[in-house]
């Protein structure tokens, strides 16, 4: 049996098969773990929920910002604007309650004993260690599954709070938890979150530091796995590897082999753009 890990897919359907083919996977023996970001502005959102949907337990998925958005644009609520969104193919789709259920229910961070390797779809800040984060995880887990789901999505975007306290409560605790998980890019010197800087290191205010480059980060020692950046591209950083290699901008799609005695083993599908570069590639 082989375990996979897949950068950024963001409807990316037929670039996603193509890979699987590269890396000859066998859905009755392989599983995949995906960082995040199923859909949205690739071609084929749809096809690829139902894809991982369908595999059952063969997939471990983490959610990152733009499956969030996703589900919170099915409570009518979009907030952050993004006129380059190709979400109305799953919001009009006739299977959009069972994709939407199942989306809600997947995790913010999968843990591995078995491999000590832990995936995330952005970061962690420095204050968290590997069990603090997966309980703030398991709290907006329980929120995204609950009757509070829509009021969530009403008020979970924004940049605030921008440091940790574990006596945060409410909405400013779970909206924290949140921008970590699935936002998170840099941090200041004295460990609190900066959003606003997304393009690749060396491009950010010169003050701000990569999550994984923090000299006292809490998880520091443990093996993470993460996508969102894909600015930053494949690339091991320490113990921290990110596969976010841009498929949707005419980069690669990732998969990384991961194995329990031996480094992880790289695969890369060279991949046609589907949409033209930005900046900040949010």
């Amino acid at each position: 049996m082989a375990v996979y890990a897949i950068g950024d897919v963001q409807g990316c359907y037929d670039q996603l098969r193509h890979l699987l083919d590269l890396i000859h996977f066998d859905p009755d023996q392989d599983k995949l773990w995906f960082a995040g970001d199923l859909v949205n502005r690739g071609p084929d959102s749809l096809k690829v929920l139902r894809f991982v949907k369908g595999l059952g337990s063969r997939a471990k998925i983490v959610l990152g910002n733009h499956d969030l958005h996703l589900l919170a644009m099915s409570q009518d609520v979009d907030k952050h604007k993004d006129p380059r969104h190709t979400l109305d193919q799953v919001l009009n789709a006739p299977d959009r309650e069972e994709l939407l259920h199942w989306l809600r229910h997947r995790p913010l961070m999968h843990h591995s004993k078995k491999r000590n390797i832990s995936m995330v779809h952005a970061g962690l800040p420095p204050q968290w260690d590997i069990p603090t984060a997966l309980e703030c995880a398991a709290e907006l887990e329980a929120m995204l599954q609950s009757d509070d789901f829509h009021d969530y999505c009403q008020h979970m975007y924004g940049n605030m709070p921008e440091r940790w306290d574990p006596e945060l409560k409410g909405i400013e605790r779970l909206r924290f938890i949140t921008n970590c998980f699935t936002r998170l890019r840099f941090c200041t010197q004295d460990g609190a979150l900066s959003l606003r800087d997304s393009g690749a290191p060396g491009t950010q205010d010169p003050s701000l530091i990569p999550w994984y480059e923090m000299p006292e980060r809490a998880s520091r020692g443990q093996r993470i796995l993460f996508g969102h950046w894909s600015t930053l591209g494949y690339g091991r950083h320490g113990d921290a590897w990110s596969l976010d290699s841009g498929c949707l901008w005419g980069g690669e799609l990732t998969a990384l082999r991961i194995r329990k005695k031996k480094q992880p083993k790289l695969y890369q599908l060279k991949c046609p753009r589907t949409m033209q570069p930005t900046k900040n590639h949010e």
